[in-house]
């Protein structure tokens, strides 16, 4: 059901977007920035003097038990978003005020402010657009240190979204994925770079946006590039040395399993794209990790690539110890759309008919909600969760019954999806998994490229959209039926990122720039700020210092920290 309140809210937008509540904001722009080194402000602690505590895998398994703390993308390895917090409530939180601006200095054209800090110690760490990267006093948003690196002028890929998601964190170290293919390893009281490893040639497309997934000895990083013929792959390095421990590339090589699902031309299946460009979930009782895959290459064009395309459009079931593949399943099989299926996968215990089942859960880019068996693979549920035309049921087979393949039908989704990569979240007492979605209207129009040439951007096709029908929503799904529960809409499309509470709190956000808090078994607009640019790609976090909870959103150029006011 949609909210009176949403529509409220969409008719005093254009009058709320231009008005930003000056803060008063602490701006690295004194500091002078050097590639490979860091720079520390005047009068702040050393990093001798920063807080000492080492972080263990133990500590990332407890995920957010502890208040002050917020280690991994998601807060948990299980992708949820969900935060134990209760100090901010439905009740209270229209009390909610600024405590604090971060201005950045480096923005991202046509893109967002993507990032999720992690918080250890009061100190936050924060990557930026451009490979930017600072840790921040959790108190003031004062910089320790900032780093930036000095990027090459032939970039790929990391040229047209020269975006990053965030660090990963083990023992004193920070990894950090970079524009032109390298994962860094960073001394965290002193941003100082360790080491780096070269992932892939930069120069035909390759690039590394996501923050990396760190568990028990591994750090665990895929390429971004799909849109580039290039041949996508997840990796797994040492934490201390940044060796190598093993490589999965999602397109195989002839003569592997899936290799019959391409012609057999190992030059097409060496440039089939399937990036592994977003952070996945782990579960570590299973030694599992769960990653999504992108779109095969060349995009909207598959006359040339006859068959499925594995492993595009997948999720993927990897062996933490070895890369190897214990299952998979593909959403959009042979994918002419650009609908990847690079999401945070969820993961829950949820009682199916009677039987208590481990799952993983994926509001997916093609409209369709997924429910997935974690251990085998097995598909629970699939469900649209948006009213797209393109299909409104799942097969028997587990491939979805196409209905409109090209938009002459009805509306069809975008290239941007029913959803993106944006992060969704799971309420496991609800039951409720929350995403922002995305109603668009589009057809598309496949053409065959011209030219394949490494290095350069590969399209076969274009989309044509009617931008006057688009809108965005966040939806709550029941997570054992699919059934739509509740939704709030936005004014136009959007892609922020979702983050609930245990007190009973969503907060999402929409293009406008409004940063939102609903109430989550009902879908009520409870309260909003105005940031001033755009929430994209971003999902808020929170944590505990001093007796308070803090939430914090990226936007723009802006990290803006959020309190109930002190008594």
């Amino acid at each position: 059901m949609a909210c009176e309140v949403g529509r409220i809210l969409m008719m005093k937008r254009l009058v709320w977007s231009g008005a930003l509540i000056a803060l008063t904001a602490v701006s690295p722009a004194w500091l002078v920035a050097q590639d490979r080194s860091a720079t520390s402000g005047p009068g702040l602690p050393s990093g001798q003097e920063m807080a000492e505590t080492s972080v263990t895998y133990e500590d990332l398994l407890q995920g957010l038990s502890d208040p002050s703390r917020w280690l991994t993308f998601s807060g948990d390895y299980n992708g949820q978003r969900h935060s134990p917090l209760t100090q901010i409530t439905p009740e209270n939180v229209h009390r909610l005020v600024p405590v604090w601006t971060f201005q950045t200095g480096t923005t991202t054209r046509g893109r967002g402010f993507e990032t999720t800090p992690l918080v250890l110690d009061d100190v936050l760490y924060v990557t930026g657009s451009n490979n930017f990267a600072w840790a921040l006093d959790a108190r003031t948003g004062r910089p320790f240190w900032q780093y930036r690196r000095e990027l090459p002028n032939d970039l790929g890929y990391g040229r047209s979204a020269p975006v990053n998601r965030g660090f990963g964190i083990l023992g004193d170290r920070l990894f950090m994925l970079t524009l032109d293919a390298n994962l860094l390893a960073f001394d965290r009281r002193t941003g100082e770079v360790l080491w780096e490893v070269d992932l892939a040639d930069h120069r035909l497309g390759f690039a590394a946006t996501h923050a990396p997934l760190v568990i028990d000895g591994k750090v665990i990083v895929g390429s971004s590039g799909g849109e580039f013929p290039t041949r996508g792959f997840l990796d797994a390095y040492d934490p201390e040395t940044g060796k190598r421990i093993w490589r999965f590339y999602t397109i195989p090589e002839p003569g592997e399993p899936g290799s019959e699902t391409w012609p057999d031309d190992p030059e097409i299946m060496m440039h089939g794209g399937g990036g592994a460009w977003m952070t996945g979930s782990y579960d570590p009782e299973l030694n599992l990790i769960y990653w999504g895959t992108g779109n095969p290459n060349p995009d909207y064009y598959g006359d040339d690539r006859p068959g499925d395309n594995l492993y595009t459009n997948s999720l993927l079931a990897l062996d933490a110890d070895t890369g190897t593949l214990r299952w998979y399943y593909q959403f959009t099989p042979h994918g002419l759309w650009d609908w990847d299926s690079n999401h945070v996968p969820v993961l829950a215990d949820l009682t199916i008919d009677g039987e208590l089942r481990s799952v993983v859960m994926v509001a997916n880019r093609n409209s369709f909600f997924y429910v997935l068996d974690r251990i085998t693979g097995e598909l629970l549920l699939g469900k649209p969760f948006t009213d797209t035309s393109w299909a409104r049921e799942i097969g028997s087979d587990g491939r979805p019954i196409i209905l409109n393949d090209d938009g002459s039908g009805g509306c069809l989704p975008d290239n941007h999806g029913g959803t993106n990569f944006n992060p969704p979240s799971f309420d496991p007492a609800l039951g409720l998994f929350f995403v922002t979605a995305r109603e668009t209207c589009a057809t598309f129009v496949p053409d065959a490229p011209e030219e394949i040439v490494l290095g350069q951007f590969t399209m076969g096709g274009v989309v044509w959209e009617d931008e006057s029908l688009g809108y965005g929503a966040l939806r709550a799904i029941d997570v054992r039926t699919g059934e739509r529960m509740w939704e709030f809409r936005y004014a136009t499309p959007t892609l922020a990122g979702v983050m609930s509470t245990a007190s009973g709190l969503v907060f999402g956000g929409d293009h406008e720039g409004n940063f939102i808090a609903f109430e989550s078994s009902t879908g009520r607009y409870l309260w909003h700020y105005q940031t001033g640019s755009r929430i994209w790609g971003a999902a808020s976090m929170t944590f505990m210092l001093d007796g308070r909870q803090h939430v914090l959103i990226p936007s723009g150029t802006t990290l803006v920290a959020f309190a109930l006011p002190e008594d």
